[in-house]
């Protein structure tokens, strides 16, 4: 009776005791009309069944690939990181390599540069449109830098930004 979803006929007795000849689709029993108020909550609880099956199977499936996803990323991050340290170079020609907003530079300047140092770097044909002609600033992101070929090389440490002098009153 539930698994049945093809056209058929009721067949249940009308008043005149003749069979009821309505077609009915889907889980059930007989047509509306002769359905009793049992069969309509078993069809009822049979339905909300189903519902409730088939979130439960969209909650699993969503928790298998979010799963899934997590050890995926994790494999990626560990082949990033076994790549990065077979090809990351901490020096270039005697010089500190370090990368700036993922970009590799090189450090010519006096002592060594660590993450979070204000740099000031090249102009490039990039660089002039947001930042204007001449250099623009920078922050060392990650001490050396797996690109293979030639660096740019920092201009100088930033200058130290000071506050801004308060307002005189009137």
């Amino acid at each position: 009776m539930f698994e049945e979803t093809r056209q058929r006929l009721c067949g249940r007795p009308t008043k005149s005791g003749n069979p009821c000849r309505a077609h009915f689709s889907g889980p059930g029993f007989a047509c509306k009309l002769h359905t009793t108020d049992h069969e309509k909550a078993l069809l009822n609880t049979y339905q909300q069944g189903q519902r409730n099956g088939r979130g439960q199977a969209k909650r699993w499936e969503q928790q298998a690939s979010a799963a899934r996803i997590g050890q995926l990323e994790r494999q990626v991050r560990a082949l990033k990181d076994e790549l990065d340290s077979r090809t990351r170079r901490f020096e270039v020609d005697g010089h500190q390599a370090v990368t700036v907003g993922g970009y590799g530079y090189q450090w010519k300047g006096p002592g060594r540069l660590e993450v979070g140092d204000r740099v000031l770097l090249p102009e490039n044909h990039v660089s002039a449109l947001p930042h204007g002609p001449g250099p623009f600033p920078g922050t060392v992101t990650e001490l050396g830098t797996t690109y293979p070929d030639a660096l740019s090389t920092i201009v100088s440490r930033a200058p130290a930004t000071s506050a801004p002098a308060p307002r005189q009153p009137r």
